[in-house]
This record gives C-alpha cells, sequence and structure tokens, in this order.
C-alpha cells in the first residue's frame, strides 16, 4: 500500500474516532444521568486540558522533528482512555476519562492536518484529495454510531472506539515520518511567530468565528433530543453534515486559491451565521438535520482556507506549532466558552434563542473578516 493510500486511510479512521467523541460525548454524559449543565462542565474542562495538550504535543513534535512518533504514542493512549470512557458511570470517573481522552485525542487533530499538508506539498498533490477521506470517515461513522447507540445501548460503542484506534495504530506504524525543516526550533523563533501582528489579528478572527461553530457541535445532540429525535437522527444530522464536505474538499484544487483565504474565509463565516438562524427558526428535528447539508458552506471551507493561509505566515519549522495554535482556539478555548456559555444559554433560554444568539455571534465575526479585508487592501494599495 503506498503512502497516499495510508495517509487516506488514516484520515478516514482518525476522523470516525473523532466522529464518535465530538457530536456523541454529550449524548452518552447525558444517558448517563448528568445534566446539561454537568455536561457542559465536562466538555469545558476538556477544552482546558486541550488548551495544555495542542500546545504541548505540537511543541514536542517540532522540537523531536518527528510526527509520526508522537502520534503513534497518542493514538495508543487515545483508544484505551476511550475503552475506559465509555464502560464509566460515576460522575467523577466521567470526568478523569473524558479529561485524559481529551488530552490524548484533541492533539492528533492538529498534528494530522499538519501530516496532510506536509505530506501532500512534498508529494506534489492536492491536499484535498487526502482530507475528503476525513470527511467521509467522520460521515460514515456518525451515522453506524447513532444506530449502535440506539440499538445496542450506550456504552456499546467503546468497543469501536478501541477497534478504530487499533487499525490506526497499525497504519500510523506503517507510514513514514513527515519531511521537517533543518532549521532548529528555539524560543525566539516562536516569540516572532505569535508576536506577528498579521498572525494576531488572523488569531481574532478565528477566535470569535469558533465559538459558535463549538457550541453548534456540542448542542446541536441535545438540541435535537429536545425537538423529539433520536440517537439514530443525531447521527444521520452528523453524517449529513460530514458527507456534504466531501465534495468540497475533494475540489479544493479547484476553488481553493493563493491570496483569496481571508476573503474565502469570511464568505464561510456569514454561512455559519445563515445556518445557525436557520437553525434557529425550525422546530422539526428532520428540518433541523436537513440544515446541516449547508455545513458543505461553512467548515471545509473556513477550515482549509485557514490551514493555508496560516502555512503563508509561519515558518516551515514552526507549522506543527502553528497548526495546534489555530486548533487550540477552534477546539480547546472556544470549546471552553462554548460549553460552559452555550449550556448556560441553552438552559436559560431554551434552544431556539440559542441558535439566534450564536448566528449573531458568526455575523460580528464575518464584520470583522470583512474589516480585515478592507486592512490588507488598504495596506497592499499603500
Amino acid at each position: 500500500m503506498n503512502v497516499q493510500s495510508l495517509l487516506k486511510g488514516h484520515n478516514f479512521l482518525f476522523f470516525g474516532l473523532l466522529a464518535l467523541f465530538i457530536p456523541f460525548l454529550p449524548l452518552f454524559l447525558k444517558g448517563q444521568g448528568l445534566s446539561t449543565s454537568e455536561v457542559g462542565l465536562i466538555i469545558g474542562a476538556g477544552g482546558f486540558v486541550t488548551i495544555i495538550a495542542q500546545p504541548l504535543w505540537g511543541m514536542i513534535s517540532d522540537k523531536t522533528k518527528t510526527l509520526r512518533k508522537v502520534m503513534l504514542l497518542l493514538i495508543f493512549m487515545t483508544a484505551i482512555c476511550g475503552f475506559l470512557l465509555f464502560n464509566m458511570s460515576s460522575f467523577w470517573g466521567l470526568v478523569a476519562a473524558a479529561m485524559l481522552v481529551y488530552f490524548f485525542l484533541m492533539p492528533l487533530d492538529p498534528l494530522t492536518e499538519s501530516l496532510n499538508y506536509t505530506m501532500t506539498e512534498a508529494a506534489g498533490t492536492s491536499y484535498g484529495s487526502v482530507r475528503t477521506y476525513g470527511a467521509l470517515g467522520y460521515a460514515v461513522l456518525s451515522l453506524i454510531v447513532g444506530y449502535v447507540m440506539k440499538w445496542f445501548g450506550m456504552n456499546s460503542i467503546s468497543i469501536l472506539f478501541v477497534l478504530l484506534g487499533v487499525i490506526c495504530f497499525i497504519i500510523m506504524w506503517k507510514l513514514p515520518d513527515a519531511p521537517t525543516s533543518s532549521t532548529p526550533v528555539t524560543i525566539d523563533g516562536l516569540k516572532k511567530v505569535l508576536t506577528n501582528k498579521e498572525m494576531i489579528l488572523f488569531l481574532i478572527l478565528i477566535f470569535i468565528s469558533s465559538i459558535p461553530a463549538r457550541m453548534n457541535d456540542t448542542f446541536l445532540g441535545i438540541h435535537m433530543d429536545t425537538l423529539g429525535g433520536d440517537t439514530s437522527l443525531v447521527g444521520i444530522s452528523f453524517f449529513i453534515s460530514a458527507a456534504s464536505e466531501i465534495v468540497v474538499f475533494a475540489l479544493s484544487y479547484w476553488w481553493l486559491r493563493k491570496g483569496k483565504e481571508l476573503l474565502i474565509i469570511t464568505f464561510a463565516i456569514f454561512c455559519y451565521a445563515l445556518r445557525f438562524f436557520l437553525s434557529g427558526l425550525v422546530d422539526s428535528p428532520i428540518l433541523l438535520a436537513t440544515i446541516q447539508s449547508l455545513q458543505m458552506l461553512t467548515f471545509p471551507i473556513y477550515y482549509t482556507a485557514a490551514i493555508q493561509y496560516l502555512y503563508q505566515i509561519v515558518p516551515r519549522e514552526w507549522r506543527a506549532t502553528g497548526q495546534t495554535v489555530l486548533a487550540l482556539l477552534f477546539f480547546g478555548i472556544s470549546g471552553i466558552i462554548s460549553s460552559s456559555v452555550g449550556g448556560f444559554l441553552y438552559n436559560a433560554y431554551g434552544g431556539h434563542i440559542f441558535y439566534y444568539t450564536i448566528a449573531g455571534i458568526s455575523f460580528i465575526a464575518g464584520v470583522f473578516g470583512v474589516g480585515l479585508l478592507l486592512r490588507n487592501k488598504k495596506s497592499i494599495s499603500e
């Protein structure tokens, strides 16, 4: 099996693991008797762990100049901790096990994206051609897990989690390491990266726009349940969402243009605002599931353009760390805010106001994106 096939297989399985964890953890925790606030507390605590774990493992990868060995360790520990989590019933046991999964699983996301971009760049192939298989894995496993939980109970996904982890480990074992820069990694180099004004403004945009996106990821399943949908419909919703990404990722070579990334990101943010506004309007869980097809205009466009823009402004030797900072904002810090504030908002005002609010936040982020575009245009003209 060639390197590109192995890389596609890793993406399918890893994003399949994410599909077991991100959308279904809130439902699993609620099924264990926890309140919405307690679910938000655990996911928020997971965000704190992610803040530490993602930059830590990213810097370890950059310092040791190996993605493969770091990822092998993380996959192995993720499988073990995931099995423990989905067989846990006590509150504090759930908290501890969830924190461990966050610590080992979430750093794999930016490292996988760094691996994808670096290896496809070296091979002269499209990033989207590989990342498509991640969307496919997320879609397929979302659908499967929804029915597995419905037919066999909440705890049944622990075996599926371990199985995916084992196969993912074997594939990563066979993959060669990604090419790295010979430039040494230093603290001064990191300071230059993190104090770059263009980088700071870009990260602010990512931070503001990621909060409503993460709120939706966390509470979509719960809102679906509130409207009368079951776990199988939640699975179908995330399947529709992820399946809609596949064509967009596959055609990224056609629509993703260098120098246009900020414009593309801003367009996707406004599409997020529209998607969340429509989600707030409907009362039918089936209509809510259908609206998730708008994912094709949001996440795959937003995140692919963000990665390409990031890699243009970050030195090669700091790519893994830069990628972890991006993921840290999208999955870590925003995860804390989205779970805690989102839990309060949903409990206090209900799902419709919840979705109108995050639509408003997305719109504000889009306006900020327009401001950055005008700033860049002005600086070029000068």
